[in-house]
Protein backbone atom coordinates (compact mmCIF):
# COMPACT_ATOMS: atom_id res chain seq x y z
CA UNK A 1 0.00 0.00 0.00
CA UNK A 2 1.40 3.20 -0.93
CA UNK A 3 2.13 5.83 1.79
CA UNK A 4 -0.09 8.19 0.53
CA UNK A 5 -3.18 5.59 0.86
CA UNK A 6 -2.29 4.73 4.59
CA UNK A 7 -2.51 8.52 5.56
CA UNK A 8 -5.64 9.68 3.86
CA UNK A 9 -6.97 6.16 6.00
CA UNK A 10 -5.63 6.32 9.03
CA UNK A 11 -4.16 9.86 9.67
CA UNK A 12 -0.67 8.40 10.87
CA UNK A 13 1.93 6.71 9.12
CA UNK A 14 4.63 4.62 11.01
CA UNK A 15 7.61 2.93 9.28
CA UNK A 16 11.03 1.97 9.94
CA UNK A 17 13.85 4.25 8.43
CA UNK A 18 15.98 3.11 5.32
CA UNK A 19 19.13 5.27 3.94
CA UNK A 20 21.77 7.24 5.91
CA UNK A 21 20.53 10.37 4.54
CA UNK A 22 19.17 11.63 7.57
CA UNK A 23 22.26 10.34 10.24
CA UNK A 24 23.00 10.74 12.58
CA UNK A 25 19.05 11.65 13.52
CA UNK A 26 17.53 9.15 12.11
CA UNK A 27 19.94 5.20 12.01
CA UNK A 28 18.68 3.11 9.34
CA UNK A 29 17.11 0.00 10.10
CA UNK A 30 16.71 0.78 13.78
CA UNK A 31 14.52 3.96 14.29
CA UNK A 32 10.30 4.10 14.06
CA UNK A 33 9.15 7.38 12.47
CA UNK A 34 5.81 8.85 12.75
CA UNK A 35 4.39 10.84 10.25
CA UNK A 36 1.24 12.65 9.85
CA UNK A 37 -0.64 15.27 7.45
CA UNK A 38 0.15 18.84 7.98
CA UNK A 39 -2.67 21.12 8.01
CA UNK A 40 -0.71 23.77 7.47
CA UNK A 41 2.56 24.74 5.17
CA UNK A 42 5.66 23.01 6.97
CA UNK A 43 8.06 25.30 8.51
CA UNK A 44 11.69 25.70 8.60
CA UNK A 45 13.78 22.61 9.73
CA UNK A 46 10.41 20.58 9.94
CA UNK A 47 11.16 16.87 8.65
CA UNK A 48 9.00 16.31 5.89
CA UNK A 49 7.99 13.29 3.78
CA UNK A 50 7.58 13.63 0.19
CA UNK A 51 7.77 11.51 -2.59
CA UNK A 52 10.15 11.46 -6.02
CA UNK A 53 9.43 9.75 -8.66
CA UNK A 54 8.02 6.18 -6.92
CA UNK A 55 10.14 7.04 -3.93
CA UNK A 56 9.41 8.22 -1.01
CA UNK A 57 11.99 10.92 1.22
CA UNK A 58 11.87 12.06 4.48
CA UNK A 59 14.57 14.99 4.59
CA UNK A 60 14.57 18.36 6.11
CA UNK A 61 13.24 21.57 5.23
CA UNK A 62 15.66 24.20 4.96
CA UNK A 63 13.91 26.77 3.09
CA UNK A 64 9.77 28.09 2.59
CA UNK A 65 9.64 29.37 -0.59
CA UNK A 66 6.49 30.44 -2.38
CA UNK A 67 5.13 27.22 -3.62
CA UNK A 68 7.75 24.90 -2.76
CA UNK A 69 10.10 24.09 -0.34
CA UNK A 70 14.16 23.96 -0.50
CA UNK A 71 14.81 20.53 1.10
CA UNK A 72 18.07 18.75 2.16
CA UNK A 73 18.59 15.00 4.20
CA UNK A 74 21.05 16.19 7.49
CA UNK A 75 23.38 14.04 6.11
CA UNK A 76 23.83 15.46 2.37
CA UNK A 77 24.70 18.70 0.76
CA UNK A 78 22.53 19.11 -2.34
CA UNK A 79 19.36 20.94 -2.00
CA UNK A 80 16.35 19.80 -3.64
CA UNK A 81 13.71 21.68 -4.44
CA UNK A 82 10.11 20.14 -3.35
CA UNK A 83 6.53 21.43 -4.90
CA UNK A 84 3.67 22.27 -1.80
CA UNK A 85 1.71 18.91 -3.30
CA UNK A 86 4.69 16.69 -3.47
CA UNK A 87 4.81 16.78 0.35
CA UNK A 88 3.20 13.98 2.10
CA UNK A 89 3.55 15.00 5.65
CA UNK A 90 5.52 15.85 7.96
CA UNK A 91 7.59 13.98 11.05
CA UNK A 92 5.64 14.20 14.60
CA UNK A 93 7.79 12.00 16.59
CA UNK A 94 10.41 8.89 16.22
CA UNK A 95 11.26 6.23 18.43
CA UNK A 96 14.58 5.02 19.02
CA UNK A 97 15.00 2.08 21.62
CA UNK A 98 11.46 2.20 22.60
CA UNK A 99 12.22 5.74 23.55
CA UNK A 100 9.81 7.92 22.35
CA UNK A 101 11.22 11.84 20.44
CA UNK A 102 8.72 14.38 19.92
CA UNK A 103 9.33 16.58 17.52
CA UNK A 104 8.54 19.55 19.88
CA UNK A 105 10.78 18.30 22.49
CA UNK A 106 13.30 20.85 23.42
CA UNK A 107 16.19 18.18 22.75
CA UNK A 108 15.20 17.73 19.30
CA UNK A 109 14.66 21.30 18.45
CA UNK A 110 18.35 21.84 19.96
CA UNK A 111 19.79 19.38 17.69
CA UNK A 112 17.93 20.54 14.72
CA UNK A 113 19.22 24.01 14.89
CA UNK A 114 23.19 22.80 15.90
CA UNK A 115 23.31 20.48 13.03
CA UNK A 116 21.86 23.04 10.78
CA UNK A 117 23.88 26.12 12.04
CA UNK A 118 27.31 23.55 11.54
CA UNK A 119 26.34 23.50 8.43
CA UNK A 120 28.94 24.83 6.70
CA UNK A 121 31.38 23.23 9.23
CA UNK A 122 30.58 19.71 7.77
CA UNK A 123 30.42 20.77 4.01
CA UNK A 124 33.99 21.79 4.22
CA UNK A 125 34.83 18.53 6.12
CA UNK A 126 33.23 16.99 3.51
CA UNK A 127 35.06 18.75 0.57
CA UNK A 128 38.25 18.68 2.42
CA UNK A 129 38.09 14.90 3.16
CA UNK A 130 37.23 14.01 -0.90
CA UNK A 131 40.10 16.09 -1.68
CA UNK A 132 42.22 13.80 0.88
CA UNK A 133 41.23 10.71 -0.60
CA UNK A 134 41.38 11.84 -4.47
CA UNK A 135 44.97 12.70 -3.54
CA UNK A 136 46.26 9.77 -1.89
CA UNK A 137 44.44 8.09 -4.83
CA UNK A 138 46.43 9.51 -7.57
CA UNK A 139 49.55 9.08 -5.48
CA UNK A 140 48.59 5.05 -5.22
CA UNK A 141 48.55 5.53 -1.41
CA UNK A 142 45.06 5.39 -0.79
CA UNK A 143 45.34 1.22 0.60
CA UNK A 144 48.01 2.36 3.08
CA UNK A 145 46.06 5.57 4.21
CA UNK A 146 43.12 3.15 4.79
CA UNK A 147 44.96 0.58 6.53
CA UNK A 148 46.89 3.34 9.02
CA UNK A 149 43.28 4.69 9.90
CA UNK A 150 41.64 1.18 10.80
CA UNK A 151 45.03 0.60 12.93
CA UNK A 152 43.88 4.11 14.70
CA UNK A 153 40.33 2.62 15.44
Amino acid sequence: MKFEEILDRDGILVYRTRGTSMEPMLRQNRDLVVIRPSAARLRRFDAALYRRGEIYVLHRVIKVKDGYYLIRGDNTFALETVPDDAVLGALTEFQRKGKTISAQSRGYRFYVRFWNAIYPLRYLYHGCRRLAVKAARRLGILPLCKKILRRGK
